[in-house]
């Protein structure tokens, strides 16, 4: 089960409702569909290795650059205790500085190779470059229009411009700067996965991978462990500690308990953290990372399609870098969502998926592109009224999240 201390993540899940079932034959093929699908979430702890018996906090990490701030509000946190004070994180320089930070965003394309599919020693091989250049030419990393800028920009960084329009300098902006890196080949056991064909017979409308073998499949088991798309783009020098990394899979979504009717995560973001040595001052590693897979038209309700989950978990970055792991950064007042999400955490896109209005059709380089909508700070800090811009708790759209949380005790009881 994922909910050791070496892995920590925020998920995007889309649960199955109870009257999806899947029926399975021998060679692992999954007839059903995804379109009962419902939003849900999860959070599990990073994964890594290192030579800190503490860890060295925030201060003292070699990770990508990022600023600090805090917020009162009267609240409980994670153990019950009541307090007052709260933190938070955030990726790129403060917004009263200005200027403009571009942040390296390598993406590693990673295809499947399913085992033994058939029980003869075959290999089923699932490519995810039809959805490489679609990635690259979205609104996470091409410029479009918004309220929150004067010039086109990327949505995330539009999202954060609306969460401090009122204290940012005009010409702040934290931007991505994508490249390619070399495509990585995971290769998933039988027995662990589930697929559906296209209408033709070729691979794969769909792919159903058991999240606990994903999740090592993935992360590097030791330092110097080339043989996962992790660990294989670190040792090569592709990803580093000052990046915001996207591994894209193809239409590769994750089950729970061995159950693949307990389906489907989309995404996922979080750290790889490895040993400092001498060339950094023995300081933690942090490779911030997310796991993001394309979403092919019409598997999914709710709008759910193309860069949904990636823009999801690029804006929780941005939001929520090191996923609240120090228990002290990012840490919120416990908050129910209308969808049913009970947290306490900064986790800006749990907030909003599922909802309605739930995705921003954004249309751009040929095609209309489906990011989420993004819970803003101020919704977690209790504000009433919202000091960001024009009163909002969401963005883009302003109008998909526009009342507070209930106050909430812990686990909302």
């Amino acid at each position: 089960m994922i909910t050791s201390k070496l892995f920590k993540a925020s998920l995007i899940v889309l649960a199955m409702s109870a009257a999806t079932s899947f029926s399975f034959a021998q060679n692992n093929q999954a007839p059903s569909d995804l379109s009962n699908a419902r939003p849900r979430f999860i959070t599990v702890a990073p994964r890594g290795h290192s030579n800190l018996k503490n860890g060295a906090g925030i201060p003292g990490i070699d990770s990508l650059i990022n600023f600090n701030g805090h917020y009162t509000t009267p609240g409980v946190g994670p153990t019950g205790k009541k307090t007052n004070f709260w933190y938070y994180n955030m990726v790129g320089k403060p917004p009263q500085a200005g200027g403009t930070t571009y942040i390296n965003a390598p993406m590693v394309p990673v295809s499947l190779d399913l085992l033994n599919f058939d029980g003869n020693g075959n290999t089923l091989r699932y490519r995810v470059n039809p959805y490489i250049v679609p990635t690259l030419y979205s609104p996470v990393f091409q410029n479009s229009t918004y309220t929150s800028s004067d010039v086109p920009t990327q949505i995330s960084d539009a999202v954060q411009r609306a969460e401090f329009y009122n204290v940012m300098k005009p010409n702040w902006h934290t931007l991505l700067n994508p490249n390619l890196k070399t495509e990585r080949v995971m290769s998933v056991p039988a027995g662990s996965y589930f697929y559906r064909l296209k209408s033709d017979g070729t691979c794969c409308e769909f792919v159903l991978i058991d999240i606990d073998v994903f999740s090592n499949l993935l992360f590097p088991s030791t330092p110097t462990d080339t043989t996962t798309p992790v660990g294989a783009a670190e040792n090569a020098g592709d990803i580093t500690t000052k990046d915001i990394s996207t591994f894209l899979f193809p239409n590769t979504y994750l089950y729970f308990n061995g159950d693949p009717n307990q389906c489907c995560v989309l995404g996922f973001h979080s750290y790889d953290f490895e040993p400092g040595d001498a060339n950094n001052g023995n300081r933690e590693k942090r490779y911030v990372l997310n796991y993001s897979s394309w979403i092919s038209p019409g598997l999914f309700g709710g709008g759910f399609e193309d860069v949904t989950a990636l823009s999801h978990e690029v804006s929780e970055t941005y939001n929520d870098p090191f996923v609240a792991s120090d228990n002290l950064h990012n840490v919120t007042p416990w908050w129910l969502s209308p969808n049913g999400n009970c947290q306490d955490d900064l986790e800006v896109g749990d907030v909003i998926e599922g909802l309605p209005q739930s995705v921003f059709p954004v249309a751009m380089n040929g095609r209309t592109y489906h990011p989420q909508n993004e819970a803003l700070l101020q919704w977690f800090e209790f504000q009433s009224p919202s000091t960001a811009l024009g009163g909002a708790y969401s963005y883009p759209n302003q109008n998909t999240l526009t009342a507070l949380s209930p106050v909430e005790g812990v686990n909302c009881q």
